[in-house]
């Protein structure tokens, strides 16, 4: 069987050696006889599975104590109304800053729950760039500061995180945790959807500073109170078993490699070898502005539109799959997560260098 490599924008390519572990023990997880798909959330085995993926998490993202980490459901979509009904019930305001489509739906969810202000966007431009603030135009009352760390449709990223005073800094980190080292005290919750940089579909990790739990109003779902989680250790109900054992066998991956430092080195050559050759084409270029840039997400185009097709066509043809790009942007998308190799990489580059010959 020849692997495929995989830029899809998610799910995205899980670690080859993660996978041949899972593959080793699914039919028997460390001599209990049976897989973690099937085995009791209840028992003894399983809760020493989401125990040390909590540990390795922490370690990894050097979490400070004062915060919780949270293993849910329900998508980081569920966390655009969870938000609000957990922290905007003080002064029952938030600012938002918009700069793609996951930010204009946290927004628009938000915004049933109490009065959002859009501080600034990047929609003029089709969020090809991070808009600059002006702190001047923030309230110093909101229950907090929302923003998008890194676009995935639009393949942006924040370069400088906006200062929010007392104000909770809350970031959808979805398609970019684990890239890059981020200073989690710099924020009052963090979350993502894990099947981007963490394991598959089904899980969302929210990490909120212990402060921010408890406040709920009285109206918000059992299952949508923060409070409820962080009571029973992510196991009032049925959590998402297996994504969780697959987040740890990720996270083992991630600290053999060396840790989210030595990934955030790889990442930015991964980034750095195709960002040099779009800067370098005459065929293709790239859609965002050089200085947001993401390592995570790159969107790029021919300017013609049958062209476009024709590479995607060729590129899956050759082993290059899920390419296309959004709707919203057309084109196409290399996303270039950390399970995504740096050779991986360099054959999608000589693809389009060969592609190039043939058609400029």
């Amino acid at each position: 069987m020849k692997r495929v490599y995989n830029f899809s924008a998610g799910p995205s390519m899980l670690p080859e050696p993660v996978l041949k572990r899972a593959a080793e023990e699914m039919l028997d997880y460390k001599g209990s006889g049976q897989s973690v798909m099937e085995m009791s959330h209840r028992s003894k085995i399983f809760e020493s599975i989401i125990t040390e993926c909590e540990e390795r998490l922490r370690r990894v993202m050097h979490i400070p104590s004062n915060y919780k980490v949270l293993f849910l459901q329900g998508g980081a979509s569920s966390q655009f109304a969870m938000i609000p009904l957990n922290l905007m019930n003080g002064s029952g305001r938030a600012d938002f800053v918009i700069t793609g489509q996951w930010a204009k739906k946290a927004f628009a969810e938000a915004s049933r729950y109490g009065k959002c202000t859009a501080v600034a966007s990047s929609a003029d431009k089709t969020f090809t760039y991070i808009p600059k603030l002006d702190p001047s135009t923030f309230d110093k009352d909101a229950d907090y500061f929302y923003i998008c760390l890194n676009n995935t449709i639009y393949g942006t990223k924040w370069t400088e995180l906006p200062e929010t005073g007392d104000v909770p800094l809350v970031a959808d980190i979805s398609s970019c945790i684990l890239s890059e080292p981020l200073d989690v005290s710099k924020f009052g919750l963090l979350f993502a959807g894990a099947q981007k940089n963490i394991g598959p579909a089904g899980l969302t990790v929210v990490i909120i500073r212990e402060d921010l739990v408890g406040h709920a109003r009285d109206i918000t779902p059992t299952m949508f109170n923060y409070q409820t989680h962080v009571d029973h250790n992510s196991m009032y109900n049925t959590p998402p078993c297996y994504s969780i054992y697959i987040c740890k066998l990720v996270l083992e991956w991630l600290e053999e490699m060396g840790g989210v430092e030595k990934m955030a080195e790889i990442n930015r050559e991964k980034a750095k070898i195709l960002y040099d050759f779009l800067d370098s084409s005459k065929l293709f270029h790239g859609t965002v502005e050089k200085e947001y840039r993401s390592l995570m997400n790159v969107p790029f185009v021919t300017g013609n539109d049958e062209l476009d097709k024709k590479f995607v066509k060729e590129a899956e043809a050759a082993g290059f799959v899920n390419l296309k790009g959004h709707r919203t942007v057309g084109g196409m998308r290399a996303s270039i997560y950390n399970a995504m190799p740096i050779q991986g990489v360099k054959d999608l580059v000589a693809f389009m260098k060969d592609f190039e010959a043939k058609n400029a």
